[in-house]
């Protein structure tokens, strides 16, 4: 190849003499000056015929297309890759490969890195992924799109494949020791042997209805659960598997027509939550008031008042009551 102020000439054989000029020739000039006449270059021809009658040729170009090329090899071999984090915003981390813009979602980072935030407060969900800033990451490549140059990566990848033969040697129905390593709204993350990390969701925690997880557990608590569930790649885990079930003696206790004592725990869309023992619950459906305010009105949350049974059904845990009104007959 030869030099000028302001351009490079590259010999192309029976293509003629090539021309990398104006905005290509500015952006890599610095890489240019270092290269000698004789030397080789892989360049990109988008033109065959300039207005000097040179070939229009991009170092910029050939670069990219060469990098792709390595990209869609890396992505199809599942090669693993070190990324430095340059940016973060509410979906993910930012960073360059070849310097093409790349993103990891954040549903796409690993167990010891996702954001585990009370409530997926998004302001707090940024403050932890900008603790990433600066450090290097191993991806693989999960999406590429070429045409509007976009990468999608993922740290978890390579995580998943590790679990996935960790958690062959679990089954469902085994007994664990682990400790908690993240409280949400919906559950709580724990961490296993081996680095695996399973989820008790919230409805796994206890045989009463459990409003806060924080109520039940705390960050850092050694704890043993039931594994009742292995799915792709994850560990679905119960507390409550442990602790004896109370539906399957109710009907000891209670039956259809019984006038019964209960406390309201909760109102929801479609009614009341009446405790009657620890770990039992019915519903005071809000079709057995005049109204969903009318059911506000006579009844208040913590307060103990007088009902009738009017279903049970163990199996599925439902347990139908009607409040008894102070000027029923019932």
């Amino acid at each position: 190849m030869g030099k000028g102020r302001a351009a490079a000439f590259v010999e192309l054989g029976p293509f003629g003499t090539g021309i990398i000029q104006g905005r290509e020739f500015q952006a890599t000039k610095d890489e240019l000056k270092n290269l000698n006449d004789g030397d080789l270059v892989t360049v990109k021809i988008l033109s065959l015929d300039s207005e000097e009658g040179y070939v229009e040729c991009s170092r910029i170009q050939a670069k990219k297309d060469m990098a792709w090329g390595v990209l869609e090899k890396q992505e199809k071999n599942e090669e693993s890759l070190i990324v430095k984090i340059e940016g973060a915003n509410k979906g993910g981390l930012l960073t360059k490969i070849s310097g093409i813009p790349s993103f990891i979602p954040s549903s796409q980072l690993s167990s010891e890195n996702y954001p585990k935030v009370d409530g997926g407060d998004s302001s707090k969900v940024l403050k932890e992924l900008q603790k990433f800033i600066g450090k290097e990451m191993e991806v693989r490549i999960l999406d590429l799109s070429k045409e509007g140059e976009k990468i999608i990566l993922s740290e978890k990848a390579k995580e998943m494949e590790e679990k996935q033969a960790s958690l062959s040697s679990y089954k469902e129905g085994d007994i664990i020791e682990g400790e908690i390593t993240g409280i949400v709204d919906f559950g709580a993350f724990v961490r296993l042997k081996d680095g695996i990390e399973g989820l008790i969701h919230i409805s796994e925690m206890d045989w009463s209805l459990v409003e806060d997880p924080n109520d039940i557990l705390k960050k850092g608590e050694k704890i043993k659960a039931k594994m009742i569930k292995i799915k792709d790649g994850k560990a679905f885990l119960s507390l409550k598997a442990l602790k004896s079930d109370p539906w399957k003696e109710i009907e000891k206790n209670y039956k259809e027509g019984d006038l019964i004592k209960g406390k309201v725990s909760k109102f929801v869309a479609f009614g009341a939550f009446i405790e009657l023992d620890e770990g039992i619950q019915g519903l005071c459906h809000v079709s057995e008031f005049d109204t969903r305010e009318d059911m506000e009105n006579l009844l208040e949350v913590g307060k103990t008042y007088d009902f009738k049974i009017l279903s049970i059904n163990p199996e599925d845990h439902r347990l139908s009551l009607k409040l008894i009104k102070k000027d029923s007959s019932e």
